[in-house]
């Protein structure tokens, strides 16, 4: 991830402070040039003077504006394409205080470019040919806004959080993304575009006809990419249908996922976990370094004869020759990291000892699917089977069951009057689209009797609260700083998408037979009935986690769910306390907003509270650069941070 303090510079740069002549840049190939008008993203409030004409350039990575006379003109800013989340129109109904009448939206990190074309014509094309340039982006979103942010609200859904996840589903193939341009004569020496080969890194069986069965090591054509999540491919005897998208990689994309020796979402404490289990010379491992977009070797040795063991750590450290090149403890070159692998298993060439023996978690699990087919929400009740009873909750029941009695899952049973029912079903039909290695997926609901089901993935040992009370005194503060680990990489990927969880707690987080820990629940509180969560003022919240902000004016954003983190913390280093335990909830949100805050655990290092800590603070730079953040985060970028402090 790029840092945002290089983003501060770059923009630095090219706002017209640096005295760079941008003549030539403008002369690259546009795929649109235009006058157009941009409303200033700077002032609280707006008027006429926060309305100025720019010129306006899109090229292939990039959407850039200029200002100053027409011989010498000065970028004022800009935004990466593969950073734009959301293009579309903007619905107004009110007076625009420009000539140009037409508005769209480019969302991006998180900050909204509102820009004003002259025509509808005019607008239509930069829309389009947008959505054209960011159909390949992986960060697009769920929801957006249909209209402005003015005077300190949406004025859509009213929302005062500038941050707050968006009110209306967005279609991003809506009106089409293909541009308005006809596409040039293709020359008769021409080849045609290659096809995109993927290679099946788990068996996945078809539950729908229109479902293609993929195998493991085998190679397949991709020929449509309309949902993010299931992609329409073929196989090699011509048979055609749809797959996960999370159950392939590319053929040509260098992704180590279809190698046996590499384990993502692995970190360092349960890395050393199996490499010790399996107790073997030369066990070792790939994962993902600390570092984004690094790697690091594992390695298991024993030595000294009495038998002591050993484990290494080594960086796969990259050389920028013209090509880029690998290597490990000695600066022996790859051209790949597969390569260097390679030549280390036969020899050790600075190592401990070579590499022997690929060690990789036990029976190493699909990734969970976004629903069980295409475009399939709605389960029939009849497909599934109900077993024991796994607990209840604010909805209802929660029981073990199949689906077509062959996947395992949890079926939540809605018991009448415990929420806004036809709310939450639109709203699943988005929370389905969610998708994470660390989140619970949701798979389906079923709508058309009552009680109304939730389906979701099965997770064997239950709510993180209990299994934290049950095995008291068996963590160590390793494995209990993974739990906060995986629940923050859950929560960065809602954050990224404009999602608010609402009530992040331990009890709304469940654990894998694997000892992963999922964030579950999300959002859900917005449809509860329960007087047991509605405050006087209707606000619906569990106090004890809450930030003042929340209790004394309802404002859930992206930072209350970052205070409720801080407590969630707390909760897993006291392995499962109840915070103020022997205080009613009227006096916590006295102590709170007097400044009193949860005690240190004993199980937390300085350190890990001072994570805490932050957690329950207005959120701040200078507080995050002390942690040794590599960022410099914003509302929406704390939870992308706080796994390289914790």
């Amino acid at each position: 991830m790029t840092s945002t303090y290089f983003s501060a510079l770059q923009n630095w740069i090219f706002n017209g402070r640096g005295k760079i002549d941008q003549r030539a840049e403008m002369k690259m190939n546009s795929i649109l040039e235009e006058i157009l008008i941009k409303r200033s993203q700077q002032k609280k409030r707006t008027s006429p003077l926060n309305y100025k004409e720019r010129l306006f350039v899109l090229t292939k990575s990039m959407l850039a504006y200029y200002e100053g006379r027409p011989e010498k003109k000065y970028r004022k800013g800009s935004v990466e394409i593969s950073k734009i989340k959301c293009v579309e129109i903007v619905k107004s109904d009110g007076i625009i205080p420009c000539q140009n009448k037409y508005p769209f939206q480019v969302v991006y990190d998180n900050s909204t470019l509102y820009i004003f074309a002259p025509t509808a014509y005019s607008r239509d094309q930069w829309v389009r040919n947008l959505k054209e340039e960011i159909k390949n982006n992986n960060n697009i979103m769920v929801k957006y806004h249909p209209k402005f942010w003015t005077d300190g609200i949406y004025q859509c859904c009213r929302q005062t959080e500038k941050l707050a996840p968006g009110c209306e589903k967005y279609n991003f193939f809506e009106n089409g993304v293909k541009s308005l341009r006809p596409p040039p004569p293709v020359p008769p020496e021409e080849e045609e575009e290659e096809e995109e080969i993927v290679i099946a890194m788990y068996d996945f069986q078809p539950t729908e006809p229109h479902d293609l069965r993929l195998e493991r090591g085998q190679e397949y054509t991709i020929i449509e990419k309309n949902d993010i999540h299931w992609w329409k491919a073929r196989d090699k005897h011509g048979n055609k249908g749809y797959i996960p998208s999370n159950y392939v990689t590319g053929k040509k994309s260098n992704s180590l996922d279809q190698y046996e020796w590499y384990c993502r979402n692995l970190n360092r404490s349960k890395a050393e976990i199996l490499l010790r289990n399996e107790d073997k010379e030369g066990g070792f491992m790939v994962r993902d370094s600390s570092q984004p977009g690094l790697y690091t070797v594992s390695l298991y040795a024993k030595f000294g004869g009495e038998g002591l063991s050993g484990i290494r750590h080594y960086h796969i450290k990259e050389m920028m020759t013209p090509q880029k090149q690998y290597y490990l403890a000695e600066k022996h070159l790859f051209n790949s990291i597969p390569e260097l692998i390679e030549y280390h298993q036969h020899n050790a060439a600075g190592l401990v000892t070579r590499l022997r023996y690929p060690v990789t978690p036990k029976a190493k699990p699909s990734p969970a699917t976004a629903g069980f087919s295409y475009e399939k929400w709605e389960i029939n009740p009849a497909e599934l089977t109900f077993m024991r009873e796994l607990g209840s909750g604010l909805f209802g029941v929660v029981r073990l069951g199949k689906w077509r009695a062959q996947y395992k899952v949890a079926i939540k049973a809605i018991r009448e009057g415990a929420m806004y029912e036809e709310d939450f079903i639109e709203e699943a039909k988005v929370m389905m689209r969610l998708t994470h290695p660390k989140l619970v997926q949701l798979y389906g609901v079923c709508t058309q009797q009552r009680p109304i089901y939730i389906v979701t993935e099965f997770m064997e040992h239950g709510c993180l609260l209990n299994y934290l009370r049950q095995r008291r005194g068996h963590f160590s503060k390793d494995i209990l700083l993974t739990m906060c680990q995986d629940v923050c990489e859950g929560m960065e990927y809602l954050e990224s998408n404009s999602f608010i969880h609402r009530d992040l707690a331990a009890r709304n987080c469940l654990v894998k037979e694997s000892g992963v820990v999922k964030v579950s629940d999300f959002g859900m509180t917005r449809y509860v009935l329960d007087d047991q969560y509605t405050s006087s003022s209707g606000a619906k919240f569990p106090v004890k986690w809450c930030p003042p902000e929340v209790f004394n004016y309802s404002r859930f954003s992206s930072k209350s769910d970052v205070w409720s983190f801080g407590v969630l913390m707390w909760e897993v280093f006291t392995e499962g306390k109840m915070p103020f335990e022997t205080n009613t909830n009227y006096e916590v949100v006295t102590m709170i907003s007097q400044g009193h805050r949860l005690f240190r655990p004993k199980l937390a290092s300085k350190h890990v509270y001072d994570v805490m800590m932050v957690c329950w603070h207005e959120v701040s730079y200078t507080v995050l650069e002390n942690l040794q953040c590599e960022e410099k985060p914003g509302p929406l970028t704390v939870f992308s941070c706080l796994p390289k402090v914790l």
